[in-house]
């Protein structure tokens, strides 16, 4: 617009913009930009109830700069929490680790013959809330969370303790109900849990868990049920092999660290 638009036209615009067309509306507006003498003419035309709100809105924007910006107070939401520590999967994997075990603690009770069924399944009780732990399959923000900083090791550590914590009462009451040493009861549990985070920096925890579990189950749970002979890793001398190999796991887990920190299609 070249020439200062007439004042019953600022007066039109002033009023919402009644009998202007949208060209003409938006002419006077590319012009009010920069023209400081129409802004004022602009400003005169206002009515009485319009002049109070902006009086009010200016005293309002001043007395904010003044009092400058509230204190902010970060509060960590409990969905962010949770997440680093658990996910909602984990709940009827471990509910169903707690019921088995209550089961075979049941069998022992009933059939006295058969070989500790709490004890031959202690070492594999935390794999499948381990591999649902770290899982994509188990947790639909995995690739959200697995790309922040917090994610890696750390993250797969607290939510294995948070397995472990269910797990390990359940064992140590089945393994007491049953008048097992905890230690022979607890030390392959957590053999077996560093093993399969070790193991899981190479081939994915999931599948570490799944392995190790069908290796157990085939070799040692299904042979001992038959033959009603408890295998000599399991029995009381077999106790400081096991302390030896959690140390030795867990050391290896943890020197393969890195391998938590990459998205991979194994996990």
């Amino acid at each position: 617009m070249t020439t200062h638009p007439n004042l019953a036209v600022i007066s039109r615009y002033a009023e919402g913009g009644s009998g202007l067309d949208d060209a003409t509306v938006w002419s006077v507006e590319v012009h009010l930009e920069g023209c400081p003498d129409c802004r004022a003419r602009l400003a005169g035309t206002a009515t009485d109830d319009t002049r109070v709100l902006l009086d009010r809105v200016a005293a309002g924007v001043a007395e904010g700069i003044t009092a400058g910006p509230a204190p902010v107070r970060v509060r960590r939401p409990w969905s962010a929490v949770h997440r680093r520590w658990l996910v909602w999967a984990l709940v009827p994997w471990l509910t169903m680790t707690v019921a088995v075990l209550g089961c075979a603690l049941l069998l022992a009770e009933v059939n006295p013959e058969l070989p500790s069924l709490v004890l031959l399944l202690a070492p594999v009780a935390p794999l499948p809330g381990v591999a649902v732990a770290w899982s994509r399959r188990a947790d639909p923000a995995w690739e959200l969370i697995a790309g922040t900083p917090a994610a890696g090791i750390a993250m797969l550590l607290r939510r294995t303790l948070s397995v472990l914590a269910v797990v390990v009462p359940a064992l140590a009451v089945a393994g007491a109900g049953t008048g097992i040493s905890l230690a022979l009861v607890l030390l392959p549990c957590l053999a077996f849990t560093a093993a399969t985070v070790a193991l899981g920096a190479v081939i994915g925890v999931r599948r570490a868990a799944l392995g190790l579990g069908v290796v157990w189950a085939s070799a040692v749970v299904v042979p001992s049920v038959l033959t009603l002979h408890m295998p000599l890793i399991l029995r009381p001398g077999s106790v400081p092999a096991w302390a030896l190999a959690t140390v030795a796991l867990a050391a290896f887990a943890a020197s393969r660290s890195d391998g938590f920190r990459r998205l991979s299609s194994h996990n």
